[in-house]
Protein backbone atom coordinates (compact mmCIF):
# COMPACT_ATOMS: atom_id res chain seq x y z
CA UNK A 1 0.00 0.00 0.00
CA UNK A 2 1.36 3.28 -1.02
CA UNK A 3 1.11 5.76 2.05
CA UNK A 4 1.13 9.44 2.05
CA UNK A 5 -0.13 10.22 -1.51
CA UNK A 6 -2.99 11.87 -3.23
CA UNK A 7 -4.18 10.77 -6.55
CA UNK A 8 -4.49 13.87 -8.92
CA UNK A 9 -6.86 13.07 -11.74
CA UNK A 10 -7.90 16.20 -14.27
CA UNK A 11 -10.85 16.30 -16.12
CA UNK A 12 -9.96 17.67 -19.08
CA UNK A 13 -13.12 18.73 -21.23
CA UNK A 14 -16.02 16.51 -20.04
CA UNK A 15 -19.40 16.84 -22.81
CA UNK A 16 -20.85 20.37 -21.81
CA UNK A 17 -18.08 22.76 -21.33
CA UNK A 18 -17.03 24.36 -24.61
CA UNK A 19 -14.48 27.73 -25.64
CA UNK A 20 -17.01 29.79 -25.04
CA UNK A 21 -17.04 29.53 -22.02
CA UNK A 22 -13.12 28.69 -21.11
CA UNK A 23 -10.94 29.20 -24.38
CA UNK A 24 -8.70 26.64 -22.95
CA UNK A 25 -10.72 24.07 -23.45
CA UNK A 26 -8.85 21.52 -25.48
CA UNK A 27 -11.02 20.32 -28.71
CA UNK A 28 -8.08 18.92 -31.54
CA UNK A 29 -5.49 15.74 -30.56
CA UNK A 30 -2.83 18.59 -30.44
CA UNK A 31 -4.53 20.59 -27.48
CA UNK A 32 -5.21 17.50 -25.34
CA UNK A 33 -1.61 16.56 -25.73
CA UNK A 34 -0.52 19.54 -24.41
CA UNK A 35 -2.83 20.25 -21.56
CA UNK A 36 -2.46 16.31 -20.78
CA UNK A 37 1.61 16.99 -20.63
CA UNK A 38 1.03 20.25 -18.40
CA UNK A 39 -1.06 18.68 -16.00
CA UNK A 40 1.53 15.62 -15.73
CA UNK A 41 3.97 17.93 -14.72
CA UNK A 42 2.40 19.49 -12.15
CA UNK A 43 1.22 16.57 -10.49
CA UNK A 44 -1.80 14.77 -12.36
CA UNK A 45 -1.04 10.98 -12.54
CA UNK A 46 -4.46 10.36 -14.20
CA UNK A 47 -6.35 12.78 -16.99
CA UNK A 48 -10.06 11.88 -17.84
CA UNK A 49 -11.06 12.29 -21.13
CA UNK A 50 -13.88 13.18 -23.07
CA UNK A 51 -13.29 13.07 -26.90
CA UNK A 52 -14.26 16.25 -29.01
CA UNK A 53 -14.37 16.92 -32.78
CA UNK A 54 -11.93 19.49 -33.31
CA UNK A 55 -14.15 21.59 -35.79
CA UNK A 56 -17.08 22.15 -33.65
CA UNK A 57 -16.18 20.69 -30.24
CA UNK A 58 -18.96 18.73 -30.21
CA UNK A 59 -18.54 15.51 -27.88
CA UNK A 60 -17.93 12.85 -30.15
CA UNK A 61 -18.49 8.64 -29.62
CA UNK A 62 -16.51 8.12 -33.20
CA UNK A 63 -13.96 5.58 -32.51
CA UNK A 64 -11.34 7.33 -34.46
CA UNK A 65 -11.80 10.46 -33.30
CA UNK A 66 -10.94 9.37 -29.94
CA UNK A 67 -8.10 7.08 -30.99
CA UNK A 68 -6.33 10.32 -32.70
CA UNK A 69 -6.63 11.77 -29.26
CA UNK A 70 -5.20 9.30 -27.35
CA UNK A 71 -2.66 8.50 -30.07
CA UNK A 72 -1.25 12.30 -29.49
CA UNK A 73 -1.33 11.98 -25.86
CA UNK A 74 0.57 8.96 -25.54
CA UNK A 75 2.86 9.85 -27.97
CA UNK A 76 3.92 13.31 -26.09
CA UNK A 77 3.33 11.66 -22.04
CA UNK A 78 3.13 7.76 -22.26
CA UNK A 79 3.62 7.56 -18.23
CA UNK A 80 -0.06 8.96 -17.63
CA UNK A 81 -3.07 7.56 -17.07
CA UNK A 82 -6.19 7.25 -19.60
CA UNK A 83 -9.43 7.26 -18.03
CA UNK A 84 -12.34 7.01 -20.75
CA UNK A 85 -15.90 8.17 -20.36
CA UNK A 86 -18.61 5.93 -20.64
CA UNK A 87 -20.88 8.95 -20.83
CA UNK A 88 -19.61 10.44 -23.44
CA UNK A 89 -22.26 12.73 -25.18
CA UNK A 90 -25.95 13.62 -24.28
CA UNK A 91 -27.47 11.31 -27.11
CA UNK A 92 -25.35 8.38 -27.90
CA UNK A 93 -26.49 4.52 -27.59
CA UNK A 94 -25.25 2.43 -24.97
CA UNK A 95 -23.37 0.73 -27.43
CA UNK A 96 -21.38 3.69 -28.71
CA UNK A 97 -21.32 4.27 -24.80
CA UNK A 98 -18.68 1.40 -24.20
CA UNK A 99 -17.49 0.32 -27.20
CA UNK A 100 -14.21 2.50 -26.90
CA UNK A 101 -13.44 0.88 -23.58
CA UNK A 102 -14.12 -2.30 -25.47
CA UNK A 103 -11.92 -1.26 -28.46
CA UNK A 104 -9.11 0.81 -26.53
CA UNK A 105 -9.01 -1.45 -23.62
CA UNK A 106 -8.13 1.57 -20.69
CA UNK A 107 -6.49 1.08 -17.14
CA UNK A 108 -9.61 2.59 -15.84
CA UNK A 109 -12.67 4.30 -16.85
CA UNK A 110 -16.32 5.65 -15.62
CA UNK A 111 -19.36 3.54 -14.25
CA UNK A 112 -22.57 5.57 -14.00
CA UNK A 113 -24.63 4.46 -11.23
CA UNK A 114 -28.15 5.36 -11.97
CA UNK A 115 -30.48 7.45 -14.39
CA UNK A 116 -31.05 10.93 -12.89
CA UNK A 117 -32.22 14.42 -14.28
CA UNK A 118 -29.03 15.93 -15.54
CA UNK A 119 -29.52 19.48 -15.79
CA UNK A 120 -27.84 23.13 -16.13
CA UNK A 121 -28.98 25.86 -14.02
CA UNK A 122 -28.93 28.95 -13.14
CA UNK A 123 -28.22 28.68 -9.10
CA UNK A 124 -29.24 32.24 -8.11
CA UNK A 125 -32.75 32.08 -9.75
CA UNK A 126 -33.82 28.43 -9.98
CA UNK A 127 -34.09 28.37 -13.39
CA UNK A 128 -33.23 24.93 -15.47
CA UNK A 129 -30.74 26.40 -18.57
CA UNK A 130 -30.60 22.76 -20.06
CA UNK A 131 -31.37 19.09 -19.44
CA UNK A 132 -31.59 15.77 -19.89
CA UNK A 133 -32.27 12.49 -18.38
CA UNK A 134 -29.14 10.46 -17.96
CA UNK A 135 -29.84 7.20 -18.25
CA UNK A 136 -28.12 4.09 -16.43
CA UNK A 137 -30.26 1.49 -16.05
CA UNK A 138 -29.31 -1.75 -14.10
CA UNK A 139 -28.56 -3.74 -17.52
CA UNK A 140 -26.87 -0.86 -18.40
CA UNK A 141 -24.71 -0.95 -15.52
CA UNK A 142 -24.30 -4.64 -15.49
CA UNK A 143 -23.64 -4.99 -19.12
CA UNK A 144 -20.55 -1.90 -18.85
CA UNK A 145 -19.28 -3.54 -15.71
CA UNK A 146 -19.09 -6.92 -17.40
CA UNK A 147 -17.29 -5.21 -20.28
CA UNK A 148 -14.89 -3.55 -18.00
CA UNK A 149 -13.64 -6.93 -16.63
CA UNK A 150 -12.86 -8.27 -19.65
CA UNK A 151 -11.03 -5.62 -21.09
CA UNK A 152 -8.87 -5.83 -18.02
CA UNK A 153 -10.27 -1.45 -17.17
CA UNK A 154 -11.14 -1.15 -13.34
CA UNK A 155 -14.18 0.47 -13.14
CA UNK A 156 -14.16 4.38 -11.75
CA UNK A 157 -18.09 3.90 -9.69
CA UNK A 158 -19.25 7.65 -10.23
CA UNK A 159 -22.30 8.50 -7.78
CA UNK A 160 -24.07 11.74 -8.26
CA UNK A 161 -26.46 10.53 -5.32
CA UNK A 162 -27.02 8.30 -2.44
CA UNK A 163 -29.75 6.20 -5.21
CA UNK A 164 -26.18 5.78 -7.54
CA UNK A 165 -24.55 4.32 -3.92
CA UNK A 166 -27.16 1.84 -3.38
CA UNK A 167 -27.93 0.94 -6.15
CA UNK A 168 -24.02 -0.32 -6.44
CA UNK A 169 -24.66 -1.78 -2.70
CA UNK A 170 -27.50 -3.80 -3.85
CA UNK A 171 -25.78 -5.14 -7.63
CA UNK A 172 -22.31 -5.88 -5.61
CA UNK A 173 -24.04 -8.69 -3.92
CA UNK A 174 -23.47 -10.71 -7.10
CA UNK A 175 -19.92 -10.25 -7.13
CA UNK A 176 -20.40 -7.84 -9.99
CA UNK A 177 -17.65 -5.87 -8.88
CA UNK A 178 -13.90 -6.70 -8.24
CA UNK A 179 -12.96 -5.98 -5.04
CA UNK A 180 -11.48 -3.33 -3.72
CA UNK A 181 -13.79 -0.94 -5.51
CA UNK A 182 -13.10 2.58 -6.33
CA UNK A 183 -16.01 5.47 -6.01
CA UNK A 184 -15.79 8.80 -7.87
CA UNK A 185 -18.12 11.00 -5.77
CA UNK A 186 -19.31 13.42 -8.10
CA UNK A 187 -20.94 16.65 -6.31
CA UNK A 188 -23.30 19.73 -7.62
CA UNK A 189 -24.72 18.39 -10.55
CA UNK A 190 -27.84 19.72 -11.11
CA UNK A 191 -30.27 16.43 -10.49
CA UNK A 192 -27.81 15.50 -7.93
CA UNK A 193 -26.05 16.63 -4.59
CA UNK A 194 -24.38 19.34 -3.87
CA UNK A 195 -20.99 18.93 -1.59
CA UNK A 196 -21.00 19.32 2.34
CA UNK A 197 -19.16 17.68 4.71
CA UNK A 198 -22.51 15.52 5.97
CA UNK A 199 -22.79 14.48 2.20
CA UNK A 200 -19.47 13.08 2.18
CA UNK A 201 -19.62 11.84 5.35
CA UNK A 202 -22.65 9.71 4.70
CA UNK A 203 -21.32 8.21 1.24
CA UNK A 204 -17.97 6.94 3.50
CA UNK A 205 -20.15 5.52 5.57
CA UNK A 206 -22.05 3.69 3.12
CA UNK A 207 -18.93 2.60 1.11
CA UNK A 208 -17.10 -0.73 1.46
CA UNK A 209 -14.38 -0.63 4.06
CA UNK A 210 -11.75 -1.73 1.15
CA UNK A 211 -12.89 0.68 -1.62
CA UNK A 212 -10.91 3.65 -2.36
CA UNK A 213 -12.19 6.80 -3.18
CA UNK A 214 -12.44 10.12 -4.81
CA UNK A 215 -14.49 13.52 -5.12
CA UNK A 216 -14.84 16.35 -8.07
CA UNK A 217 -17.32 18.70 -7.48
CA UNK A 218 -18.84 21.66 -9.94
CA UNK A 219 -17.82 24.86 -9.30
CA UNK A 220 -17.38 25.94 -6.11
CA UNK A 221 -18.03 22.22 -5.25
CA UNK A 222 -14.84 21.41 -6.80
CA UNK A 223 -12.26 23.11 -4.46
CA UNK A 224 -14.35 22.35 -1.69
CA UNK A 225 -14.78 19.00 -1.98
CA UNK A 226 -11.01 18.78 -2.59
CA UNK A 227 -10.19 20.82 1.15
CA UNK A 228 -12.42 18.43 2.86
CA UNK A 229 -11.21 14.84 0.78
CA UNK A 230 -7.46 15.69 1.34
CA UNK A 231 -8.26 15.32 5.28
CA UNK A 232 -9.53 12.51 5.06
CA UNK A 233 -7.53 10.22 2.64
CA UNK A 234 -9.63 10.50 0.26
CA UNK A 235 -8.56 11.64 -3.92
CA UNK A 236 -9.22 14.43 -6.27
CA UNK A 237 -10.48 15.50 -9.76
CA UNK A 238 -10.21 18.77 -10.50
CA UNK A 239 -10.63 20.12 -14.12
CA UNK A 240 -12.14 22.15 -16.91
CA UNK A 241 -14.90 19.61 -17.38
CA UNK A 242 -16.30 20.33 -13.74
CA UNK A 243 -15.49 23.81 -13.41
CA UNK A 244 -13.71 26.28 -15.44
CA UNK A 245 -12.70 29.01 -12.69
CA UNK A 246 -10.19 28.90 -9.91
CA UNK A 247 -10.82 29.60 -6.09
CA UNK A 248 -10.23 33.35 -6.88
CA UNK A 249 -13.24 33.60 -9.89
CA UNK A 250 -10.50 33.83 -12.50
CA UNK A 251 -10.85 31.63 -15.75
CA UNK A 252 -8.44 28.85 -15.47
CA UNK A 253 -5.33 29.02 -18.14
CA UNK A 254 -6.17 25.37 -18.29
CA UNK A 255 -7.09 22.59 -16.19
CA UNK A 256 -3.49 21.81 -15.49
CA UNK A 257 -3.65 25.63 -13.51
CA UNK A 258 -6.38 23.62 -11.07
CA UNK A 259 -3.72 20.55 -10.84
CA UNK A 260 -1.18 22.71 -9.73
CA UNK A 261 -3.55 24.47 -7.04
CA UNK A 262 -4.91 20.67 -6.01
CA UNK A 263 -0.68 19.67 -5.89
CA UNK A 264 -0.34 22.79 -3.79
CA UNK A 265 -3.25 22.00 -1.06
CA UNK A 266 -1.97 18.17 -0.88
CA UNK A 267 1.72 19.15 0.10
CA UNK A 268 -0.29 21.92 2.53
CA UNK A 269 -1.00 19.14 5.00
CA UNK A 270 2.01 16.87 4.63
CA UNK A 271 1.05 14.31 1.76
CA UNK A 272 2.18 14.42 -1.63
CA UNK A 273 0.93 13.74 -5.39
CA UNK A 274 1.00 10.40 -6.28
CA UNK A 275 3.12 9.81 -9.53
CA UNK A 276 1.57 7.36 -12.32
CA UNK A 277 3.23 3.70 -10.54
CA UNK A 278 1.88 4.82 -7.11
CA UNK A 279 -1.55 5.04 -8.61
CA UNK A 280 -1.68 2.04 -10.92
CA UNK A 281 -0.64 0.42 -7.27
CA UNK A 282 -2.64 2.28 -5.06
CA UNK A 283 -5.95 1.29 -7.44
CA UNK A 284 -4.49 -2.11 -8.50
CA UNK A 285 -4.40 -0.91 -12.44
CA UNK A 286 -3.00 -2.97 -15.05
CA UNK A 287 1.00 -2.19 -15.43
CA UNK A 288 1.80 0.37 -18.12
CA UNK A 289 3.74 -2.58 -19.98
CA UNK A 290 0.51 -4.24 -20.58
CA UNK A 291 -1.94 -1.50 -21.47
CA UNK A 292 -2.62 -2.18 -25.49
CA UNK A 293 -1.40 1.08 -27.40
CA UNK A 294 -4.36 2.72 -28.84
CA UNK A 295 -2.45 3.18 -32.39
CA UNK A 296 -3.17 -0.32 -32.79
CA UNK A 297 -7.08 -0.81 -33.00
CA UNK A 298 -7.72 -0.43 -36.98
CA UNK A 299 -9.85 3.30 -37.14
CA UNK A 300 -11.01 1.70 -40.48
CA UNK A 301 -12.90 -1.59 -38.76
CA UNK A 302 -16.44 -1.38 -39.86
CA UNK A 303 -19.30 -0.53 -37.17
CA UNK A 304 -21.17 -3.85 -35.64
CA UNK A 305 -25.18 -3.64 -36.83
CA UNK A 306 -25.87 -4.93 -33.86
CA UNK A 307 -27.46 -1.89 -31.23
CA UNK A 308 -27.64 -1.35 -28.03
CA UNK A 309 -29.78 0.59 -26.25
Amino acid sequence: MVEGKVIITAALTGAVTSKDQNPNVPYTPEEFADVVAKCYKEGASIVHIHARRPDNGAPTPDIKLIQNVLVAVKKKTPEIIINLSTAIAPVVTDKERITPVVKFKPPIASLNTNSMNFGVGDWNTGKVVQEIIFENMFKTITSFAKKMKDAGTKPEIEVYDFGGMYNILFLQKSGLLAEPLHFQFVFGVLGGIPFSVHNLAHLLELKPPSATWSVCGVSKNQFQAAACAVLQGGHIRVGLEDNIKMPNGELAKGSHEQVAWTRQLVEHVGLKAATPEETRQILGLKKLTDETPPADVKPDEKKSDDKEK
